[in-house]
């Protein structure tokens, strides 16, 4: 049995930042691009980017 498709992360809230990353799901731009003709497999790889970024944008630092 194979492993189901992976949805896409879109939130609807497309704003790229000045490292062209959506600030709604974290992915690249390219990724978003990509998304639509990419394999299960690299979608995955994808979800895996951008939940790394999101974890890094929201760590907040403590000094």
């Amino acid at each position: 049995m194979s492993e189901a498709e992976p949805l896409s992360p879109c939130i609807s809230v497309c704003v790229l930042d000045e490292h062209d990353i959506c600030q709604g799901c974290f992915r690249s731009a390219v990724e978003v691009t990509d998304w639509l003709m990419a394999s299960a497999e690299y979608k995955r790889e994808i979800l895996r980017r951008a939940s790394q970024r999101r974890e890094a944008a929201t760590i907040i630092k403590l000094r």
